[in-house]
């Protein structure tokens, strides 16, 4: 039970990618982590593919002190969640106060969205390449990219080293 005594938040919006928010909730739970699922409201959300999930929380209602970490699934989802200024401003503070905040797929666009991309080292679905450059991030194609409190990945197939990289960073 790595993460006894965490709080980690896996923010969801219509459309979130399945695999891309489950995975990561079960496997930080798995490790004795507190997890919750965070949306702009107290609302169901559903997924690409149709699964529903119920938010735990809502946005407005936490502050980067509150949790240990904030984990951003892709899918269509992270459009839909940066329409909400409660759920950047969630991701922002967290990132500002030096908690993990980890984003795979097209989740790099909320980190753009809270100005977390410049001058960092980035990755995230290659369709959001030029909009991770543009943000001012130096994007590479890896599975898994650190750079200080901030962790990105590309894919539902890089889900294993993207948890990993999370678990080691809240150790």
């Amino acid at each position: 039970m790595k993460l006894a005594g965490k709080r980690i938040a896996v923010l969801v919006e219509t459309l979130y990618q399945d695999l891309e928010l489950w995975y990561p909730y079960y496997r930080m739970k798995e490790e004795g982590a507190e997890v919750m699922v965070v949306g702009p409201s107290l609302d169901t959300y559903t997924s690409k593919y149709g699964y529903p999930v119920k938010a735990d929380a809502a946005a407005a209602d936490l502050s980067g002190d509150d949790v240990d970490a904030v984990i951003i699934p892709g899918g269509y989802a992270p459009d839909h969640m940066r329409r909400h200024r409660a759920m950047i401003d969630l991701v922002k503070d967290a990132a500002w106060k030096g908690k993990v905040v980890a984003a795979i797929c097209h989740a790099g666009w909320m980190l753009a969205s809270a100005d977390l991309v410049r001058g960092r080292t980035v990755t995230g679905f290659l369709a959001i390449k030029d909009d991770l450059i543009n943000a001012g991030g130096s994007y590479v194609d890896e599975e898994v990219v650190v750079d200080g409190n901030i962790i990105t990945s590309r894919k539902p197939d890089d889900l294993p080293a993207f948890c990993r990289a999370i678990i080691i960073a809240l150790e």
